[in-house]
Protein backbone atom coordinates (compact mmCIF):
# COMPACT_ATOMS: atom_id res chain seq x y z
CA UNK A 1 0.00 0.00 0.00
CA UNK A 2 2.60 2.35 1.05
CA UNK A 3 4.61 1.79 -2.50
CA UNK A 4 1.30 2.21 -4.25
CA UNK A 5 0.46 5.62 -2.60
CA UNK A 6 4.51 6.71 -3.28
CA UNK A 7 3.97 6.33 -6.89
CA UNK A 8 0.71 7.87 -6.66
CA UNK A 9 2.41 11.22 -4.93
CA UNK A 10 5.54 10.87 -7.43
CA UNK A 11 2.75 10.84 -10.56
CA UNK A 12 1.19 13.87 -8.96
CA UNK A 13 4.31 15.80 -8.38
CA UNK A 14 5.38 15.29 -11.96
CA UNK A 15 2.32 15.62 -13.78
CA UNK A 16 1.83 19.15 -11.39
CA UNK A 17 5.30 20.58 -11.38
CA UNK A 18 5.18 24.61 -11.67
CA UNK A 19 8.12 26.58 -13.06
CA UNK A 20 8.03 30.47 -12.22
CA UNK A 21 8.07 32.74 -14.47
CA UNK A 22 10.22 35.56 -14.27
CA UNK A 23 9.58 39.01 -15.28
CA UNK A 24 11.87 40.95 -17.95
CA UNK A 25 11.74 44.73 -18.04
CA UNK A 26 12.24 46.21 -21.55
CA UNK A 27 13.89 49.41 -19.94
CA UNK A 28 16.47 50.00 -17.43
CA UNK A 29 15.87 49.05 -13.89
CA UNK A 30 13.76 51.19 -11.32
CA UNK A 31 15.86 53.70 -9.96
CA UNK A 32 19.19 52.69 -12.12
CA UNK A 33 19.46 56.51 -12.37
CA UNK A 34 19.98 55.93 -16.64
CA UNK A 35 17.27 57.89 -17.63
CA UNK A 36 17.43 61.39 -15.40
CA UNK A 37 15.45 59.18 -12.45
CA UNK A 38 12.27 58.09 -14.94
CA UNK A 39 12.50 54.38 -15.59
CA UNK A 40 9.79 52.88 -18.09
CA UNK A 41 6.86 50.82 -17.30
CA UNK A 42 8.22 47.08 -16.73
CA UNK A 43 5.30 45.04 -19.11
CA UNK A 44 4.73 41.82 -17.73
CA UNK A 45 3.10 38.91 -20.60
CA UNK A 46 0.46 36.54 -19.62
CA UNK A 47 1.91 33.14 -18.68
CA UNK A 48 -0.51 30.96 -19.56
CA UNK A 49 -0.65 33.04 -23.24
CA UNK A 50 -2.82 35.21 -25.10
CA UNK A 51 -6.63 35.58 -24.79
CA UNK A 52 -6.95 32.76 -22.07
CA UNK A 53 -10.07 33.30 -20.21
CA UNK A 54 -10.66 31.76 -16.46
CA UNK A 55 -12.80 29.23 -18.77
CA UNK A 56 -10.10 27.85 -20.82
CA UNK A 57 -7.81 28.19 -17.92
CA UNK A 58 -10.25 26.04 -15.69
CA UNK A 59 -10.87 23.61 -18.61
CA UNK A 60 -7.10 23.05 -19.18
CA UNK A 61 -6.92 21.80 -15.72
CA UNK A 62 -10.34 19.68 -15.80
CA UNK A 63 -8.20 18.34 -19.09
CA UNK A 64 -5.22 17.11 -16.88
CA UNK A 65 -7.48 15.62 -14.01
CA UNK A 66 -9.08 13.31 -16.74
CA UNK A 67 -5.88 12.21 -17.89
CA UNK A 68 -4.47 11.50 -13.92
CA UNK A 69 -7.94 9.65 -13.69
CA UNK A 70 -7.46 7.61 -16.64
CA UNK A 71 -3.88 6.55 -16.11
CA UNK A 72 -5.25 5.57 -12.59
CA UNK A 73 -7.53 3.32 -13.97
CA UNK A 74 -4.83 2.10 -16.38
CA UNK A 75 -3.02 0.94 -13.58
CA UNK A 76 -6.14 -0.73 -11.51
CA UNK A 77 -7.06 -2.38 -14.65
CA UNK A 78 -3.29 -3.98 -14.57
CA UNK A 79 -3.15 -4.17 -11.23
CA UNK A 80 -6.87 -5.97 -11.49
CA UNK A 81 -5.89 -8.32 -13.90
CA UNK A 82 -2.44 -9.41 -12.34
CA UNK A 83 -4.44 -10.35 -9.45
CA UNK A 84 -6.82 -12.61 -11.29
CA UNK A 85 -3.45 -14.46 -13.22
CA UNK A 86 -1.48 -14.51 -10.01
CA UNK A 87 -3.95 -16.35 -8.39
CA UNK A 88 -2.96 -19.81 -8.23
CA UNK A 89 -6.42 -20.91 -7.93
CA UNK A 90 -7.52 -18.53 -4.64
CA UNK A 91 -11.25 -17.86 -4.97
CA UNK A 92 -9.87 -14.85 -2.64
CA UNK A 93 -7.83 -13.60 -5.20
CA UNK A 94 -10.16 -14.11 -7.84
CA UNK A 95 -12.38 -12.06 -6.40
CA UNK A 96 -10.91 -9.38 -5.80
CA UNK A 97 -9.16 -8.96 -8.66
CA UNK A 98 -12.80 -8.71 -10.21
CA UNK A 99 -13.87 -6.20 -7.67
CA UNK A 100 -10.79 -3.99 -8.64
CA UNK A 101 -11.75 -4.32 -12.17
CA UNK A 102 -15.92 -3.82 -11.66
CA UNK A 103 -14.78 -0.57 -9.11
CA UNK A 104 -11.73 0.50 -12.06
CA UNK A 105 -14.84 0.13 -14.47
CA UNK A 106 -17.66 2.04 -12.67
CA UNK A 107 -15.09 4.83 -11.69
CA UNK A 108 -14.27 5.58 -15.28
CA UNK A 109 -18.40 5.53 -15.90
CA UNK A 110 -18.72 8.25 -13.29
CA UNK A 111 -15.91 10.55 -14.22
CA UNK A 112 -15.94 10.57 -17.60
CA UNK A 113 -20.03 10.15 -18.55
CA UNK A 114 -20.76 14.21 -17.00
CA UNK A 115 -17.70 15.13 -19.75
CA UNK A 116 -19.42 13.42 -22.40
CA UNK A 117 -22.88 14.58 -21.93
CA UNK A 118 -21.03 18.16 -21.20
CA UNK A 119 -19.93 17.79 -24.98
CA UNK A 120 -22.72 17.11 -26.51
CA UNK A 121 -24.72 20.11 -25.09
CA UNK A 122 -22.16 22.45 -25.78
CA UNK A 123 -22.13 21.62 -29.84
CA UNK A 124 -26.29 21.66 -29.60
CA UNK A 125 -26.69 17.60 -30.69
CA UNK A 126 -29.36 16.05 -29.77
CA UNK A 127 -28.61 12.88 -27.00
Amino acid sequence: MKKLLFFSLFLLITFFYVSFAMAEGTGPAVGSGSSGGKSEPVTLTNPLGTGVTPQIFIGRIIKAILGIVGSLALVMFVYGGFNIMTAAGTAEKVEKGKQILVWATIGLIVIFTPVKYRAVVDSGQEI
